[in-house]
């Protein structure tokens, strides 16, 4: 029995998954989520990665396995000290235990072996998803829709085949996008909005979030808006009702329910066709590089009102859910999941 603890250290939301693996098979797994924005107190980093094993009840793991996003944080001026400075934390937080950092070569490092190579393990965590979807996967197309940005991750012949190694290869070639399910300023996704049988041009102001649009259309509860809203106000429909007309330099004595109601539809529909676009892309790839049927496998917060949305759009050959591939509780931290697996297995490999 091989018990690993796994993170995901993001921007906005750092997660951590526990692994229990017994000749290959996974045994149990727990999960659990904060919301941290890294920016306001990097120096919290080593608590917030201690509560989060404390949570799991964790008493005892064989290594700790490590991703990371926020090494693009504006807490740092360069990713190399962002790197550093959360691989830091992890030694800080865990002394006596052996560490492993996931890169983008889908290779797990040793700490020491990251912090000498700082871009190659820089935002990584899309190839832990990425790998374990090839588990069970040969071929497809996975797209992980967060609260901030959107991964979508070829697999070809069971191995991760992502062109783009950094975010910004991958933003040139469509296997990120940045949009999300709760961050997303609405100013970045349209620029002009259908009003009052006219158009009316966008604010270009952080008045409201991509969170406030999918909680007034129902597809996330205010349970699921886990992030600061806007303007700091609460998470109330009447409140992201009262930000969303914002967006246009108005209000809600100035616009009705309904015509908020319907730039939310609006803005909805440009979103997904974000993502349809970065999808196009990459299935079109995907599909160049095998032969037969490549599904689409969504997970992710937007996994349903976006990613499916977008697969739907684009005309993919099937949709699958990871929900159906992977115990439910590793939808919510799939990259912390995927490098806890990896080094599990990794672990037993070694004690053959």
């Amino acid at each position: 029995m091989v018990d690993v603890l796994g993170y995901d250290i993001g921007g906005a939301n750092t997660k951590a998954a526990l692994v229990k693996v017994k000749n290959g098979k996974l045994i149990k797994s727990e999960v659990s989520v904060e919301y941290f924005p890294i920016w306001k107190e990097p120096q919290r980093l080593v608590n917030v990665l201690l509560s989060l094993k404390q949570r799991l009840e964790l008493y005892y793991v064989d290594a700790v396995c490590v991703t990371m996003t926020a090494e693009l944080s504006d807490a740092y001026q360069t990713k190399r000290e962002g790197v550093n400075h959360i691989l830091g934390c992890v030694k800080e937080a865990f002394p006596d235990t052996r560490i492993f950092v996931l890169n983008t070569e889908v290779e797990l490092y040793s700490i020491d072996a990251a912090i000498q190579k700082p871009f190659e393990v820089a935002a990584a965590n899309w190839a832990a998803t990425g790998w374990l979807v090839a588990q069970h996967l040969k071929n497809c197309v996975v797209v992980d829709v967060g609260s901030t940005s959107t991964s979508i991750i070829p697999v070809a012949h069971g191995k991760v085949a992502a062109c783009g190694k950094t975010d910004l290869a991958k933003l040139i070639n469509g296997e990120l996008v940045y949009t999300g399910s709760l961050r997303t300023n609405v100013a970045t996704i349209v620029q002009s909005i259908p009003i009052k049988q006219d158009i009316a041009g966008v604010a270009s102001e952080l008045f409201a979030l991509s969170g406030d649009i999918h909680l007034v259309l129902g597809n996330i509860t205010k349970k699921d808006y886990t992030s600061e809203t806007a303007d700091s106000r609460g998470k109330t429909v009447a409140e992201s009702l009262a930000r969303i007309a914002r967006v246009i330099c108005a209000d809600t004595e100035m616009l009705s329910r309904q015509e908020i109601l319907n730039m939310a539809q609006f803005i909805y529909c440009k979103q997904i066709q974000q993502i349809a676009g970065g999808l196009a892309k990459v299935y079109a790839y995907t599909k160049s590089l095998v032969q037969g049927r490549v599904p689409v496998v969504v997970t992710g917060l937007g996994k349903y009102f976006l990613a499916q949305q977008a697969a739907e759009i684009v005309k993919v050959d099937e949709i699958v859910d990871l929900g159906m591939l992977l115990p439910s509780k590793a939808i919510l931290a799939t990259p912390a999941f995927g490098v806890a697996f990896m080094a599990a297995t990794k672990l037993e490999g070694d004690m053959k």
